[in-house]
């Protein structure tokens, strides 16, 4: 201490310290310097679009792409010019996994996008396209009020080139992510105990596989790949490892085509896809502006009758598909060719192959596909989708995809015995009681007509038909198969009633069938039109497009010169061979629609005795079966697919039967059209009564639905390792049957269609509920009061009692009317008094003393 008190009086101590300071502070300002002279630098010469780019490589086109050729990370270039501009945003499935929902050639919907520049943000931003204002209007500057766009994306520029007008963007969260477009299928929490579910998207297996762009649209796949550390539903055998599942999207960026396309709007009497549009600003009742999806057809001579047009509607039968198969898809696209000449167009459709040097793909939407796949777990046979602008309706591309199980033997679902095998020829019954059904991504007529053909190529085997009519029946199919998804593609959605067109005598007509078509259009779901009588066989399914296609064409793709040109066509749809119902009416589900006329499976204006005949061919199929079905050396699984096959077809016949009870036929004229029909007409009581008395024959019966005996003891599917480890491999008939007997009465009970059949009294209907309850009720139990009841009545008298009973007492009890409730318990007090004193051998006194204590449990609960 005391020598630092000498330092510092002598001087020398401070003058160190100031200097030390001094020091100091000039060190920190030069550092400060030199970052502000770096900073300085830095502002003055940020990195180039060129600097950035240069390790990448670059795919030019609608939009520049580059791939870092080390790492694989994208950046997308921006055009000033491309700012606040419209462009369509498209994917599609490459490849996927049925379990997830997703195929190969599955299509999303088309967006419109804008790109728009945010300070230093460029920003992808979805357009709603929902709604039109006339601009003329006030009203449309409000136009977007309370309607909200959607922001899926923003970047923040990495570069700029001020000369050149670009801007630079990283473009990995882009593409990589599920940013443009949800790929996970969305599953309520609960659920993913118990069904397959993907695992989280893995952003590092996750990656890019091709980059494609061309001057009007940019291409890029992406192989998503969804990982979980453990699975509690492995999934099918098309899944490797449930917990690394690959998806892979095309994603296309597409320019808005430049064109003089005039869009054409939708008409409720003729069937197209549409997207729909609200006018904002009309006053009318119905103020819809939606748009049919049509193709750009431009005559080259619009001045000629007939002339080819600018650009032909073109497709490339993929090289996958089998060389036999080619020359049969050609002759179907030239049929629609035909319906084209008819309205001034040469050559509209042109198809050609693609060649196995091909260096395109067909997920490049610049090429229109049919392919053929063989899927381990199909979920449909035939698939034709198509993409539009959304903002005119104009078809930008389509594809189809057909699957090679539609013409094999196989059946969908091994565990078919278990499920009563019903729901693989598309006729899914929803649970009574229940408000929405699921309009399907793709169309389901594949799977249903494949099982169709099936049945016909069964029947033929055992009526001993020859290989010529195997050949045509086969041959017949395809064509049918290429001509439905073909008109998808064309913009024409599903026409369900035109399986009416014809009687039962002109079906097998060929005079007139291969004049006028077997149906009235190629886009109904029909029956195989297998004859009874064997001598009388006439088309098995419909080979051109029918009067409805052609009208529908006309409709959607020639040129008017007037307005009342296309309105006096229109003035058409009064005529029967143009009627018309889609998705939306038929009467595929219990309780759904009112028509019966639009359904599927059924043939002729006289549906109901045709279904008639089906079940009698089904009898006496049955009654060969045991005898064509059993082949040395082989297993009797193909005997057991065949009962399967038999008694789906008498579902499908029960099923058009039993909507003829309750129906209204419906007609959508306009005021003023020519016509004696009304919007709606009650179901003739004649008819609806042949409909009741062929289901108590042929549905309810005791010997509805017996075949020889010994059959049963040789349905057994061919053992596959440990295939029905978890369920016993016995033939489960009762369940079977009593499963197409109760999808007739779910109909039959809804409160849809007894509240429609008490309505309907009040403007035609003369089959009057308490009739059709009382005859109900005869039809399942009257022929059984004195003697025993078998097995397969005993079933269904139990099920029908409990459906009456949950009409009464359960969930959904309060949709039903009174009405309905007071003609139910009639019933059940009849029941009661018919098995009071039971009578019988033991299991009849057994089974009717059951339905006494359920009905008195049931009726002490009703309020």
């Amino acid at each position: 201490m005391k020598h630092f008190l000498e330092g510092l009086r002598s001087g020398k101590l401070y003058r160190y310290f100031a200097l030390t300071i001094l020091v100091s502070v000039f060190t920190a300002n030069t550092l400060q310097a030199q970052k502000q002279n770096q900073k300085g630098k830095n502002k003055e010469k940020p990195p180039t679009i060129e600097e950035l780019v240069a390790s990448s490589k670059k795919f030019d086109g609608l939009f520049e792409i580059y791939q870092d050729t080390v790492t694989g990370k994208l950046q997308m270039l921006i055009s000033e010019n491309q700012l606040n501009k419209e462009f369509i945003y498209f994917n599609q499935v490459t490849n996927g996994v049925v379990d997830a929902a997703t195929f190969r050639g599955a299509y999303k919907e088309a967006k419109v996008f804008k790109i728009i520049k945010y300070f230093d943000q460029i920003q992808f931003e979805f357009q709603n396209t929902s709604f039109f204002h006339d601009p003329n209007h006030p009203l449309s500057k409000s136009s977007d009020a309370n309607i909200s766009n959607s922001i899926t994306e923003s970047q923040k520029i990495v570069a700029f080139d001020k000369n050149r007008g670009q801007y630079l963007i990283k473009a990995d969260h882009l593409f990589l992510e599920e940013t443009l477009s949800q790929v996970k299928p969305a599953k309520l929490p609960f659920l993913q105990f118990f069904s397959f579910s993907l695992g989280t998207l893995d952003k590092k297996k996750t990656k890019v596989s091709t980059i494609r762009s061309y001057p009007k649209n940019t291409d890029v796949e992406v192989e998503y790949v969804y990982s979980k550390s453990s699975v509690l539903n492995p999934g099918s055998k098309a899944i490797t490892d449930a917990r690394n599942v690959s998806i892979h999207i095309w994603h296309s960026f597409i320019a808005m085509p430049e064109n003089d396309y005039q869009p054409r709007y939708d008409d409720p009497r003729i069937g197209y896809f549409t997207t729909q549009i609200n006018d904002m600003t009309s006053v009318s009742a119905t103020p819809y502006r939606d748009l049919i999806h049509r193709w750009h057809l431009q005559k080259k001579d619009p001045n000629a009758r007939v002339s080819e047009p600018v650009k032909p509607i073109t497709w490339w039968i993929e090289n996958s598909t089998p060389q036999n198969i080619r020359p049969t898809i050609k002759k179907a696209f030239e049929k629609w060719n035909q319906v084209f000449a008819s309205i001034g167009y040469k050559n509209a459709l042109v198809v050609k192959e693609q060649p196995d040097s091909a260096s395109w793909e067909a997920g490049d939407i610049e090429y229109n596909v049919i392919r053929w796949v063989s899927s381990p777990n199909p979920r449909f046979s035939g698939y034709g989708p198509s993409f539009v602008n959304p903002r005119t309706g104009q078809i930008l591309g389509a594809d189809i995809t057909l699957e090679y199980a539609s013409l094999s033997q196989q059946l969908n679902g091994e565990k078919v015995f278990e499920k009563a095998g019903l729901e693989w020829i598309g006729q899914e019954t929803p649970m009574q009681g229940e408000e929405s059904y699921t309009h399907a991504d793709h169309c389901a007529f594949g799977a249903f007509a494949r099982a169709q053909n099936q049945f016909g190529l069964m029947a033929l085997k055992t009526v001993g038909g020859s290989e010529l009519d195997n050949n045509k029946m086969i041959e017949e199919y395809l064509y049918f198969l290429v001509l439905h998804e073909l008109g998808h593609t064309l913009g024409l959605n599903h026409n369900m009633m035109a399986s009416q067109f014809h009687n039962l005598t002109d079906i097998n007509n060929p005079k007139v069938t291969e004049t006028l078509g077997l149906v009235g259009s190629v886009m109904d779901y029909p029956a195989i039109n297998f004859s009874l009588d064997r001598t009388k066989q006439g088309q098995y399914w419909p080979t051109r497009p029918g009067p409805y296609d052609q009208w529908a064409i006309t409709f959607g793709y020639q040129d008017f010169e007037h307005d009342q040109d296309l309105e006096n066509l229109l003035l058409r749809s009064t005529d029967s061979a143009l009627a018309f119902g889609n998705d939306a009416d038929d009467m595929r589900w219990p309780g759904k629609a009112i028509d019966p006329r639009v359904n599927v499976g059924d043939m002729s204006n006289d549906a109901i005795n045709y279904a008639v005949e089906r079940m009698k061919l089904t009898r006496e199929v049955a009654e060969e079966l045991l005898a064509k079905y059993q082949v040395e050396g082989k297993s009797f699984h193909e005997l057991r697919n065949a009962y399967l096959l038999l008694t789906a077809q008498q579902h499908n016949a029960a099923h058009v039967i039993s909507r003829y009870i309750g129906g209204v036929y419906v007609d959508r004229s306009f005021v003023g059209q020519e016509t004696e029909k009304m919007p709606f007409t009650p179901v003739e009581k004649e008819k609806q009564k042949l409909a009741m008395e062929s289901l108590a024959t042929y549905v309810f019966a005791d010997d509805a639905f017996l075949v020889p005996n010994e059959l049963y003891n040789h349905l057994q599917k061919q053992r596959r390792g440990y295939d029905h480890f978890g369920y016993p491999e016995d033939p489960k008939i009762h369940q079977r049957i009593l499963a197409i007997q109760e999808s007739v009465l779910k109909h039959l009970l809804h409160y849809h269609t007894l509240q429609r059949i008490s309505d309907s009294e009040l403007y035609g209907n003369d089959y009057a509920l308490p009739t059709f309850m009382e005859d109900l009720n005869q039809a399942i139990f009257s022929d059984d009061i004195k003697k025993d009841v078998n097995s397969f009545r005993q079933n269904l008298q139990l099920t029908y009692t409990r459906q009456l009973i949950e009409l009464l007492t359960g969930k959904y009890k309060d949709k039903f009317s009174p009405r309905s409730r007071s003609m139910a318990i009639s019933n059940l007090w009849q029941i009661k008094n018919w098995v009071h004193v039971p009578q019988g051998n033991l299991e009849t006194i057994a089974h009717k003393r059951h339905l006494k204590i359920l009905i008195d449990n049931a009726l002490d609960q009703i309020d």
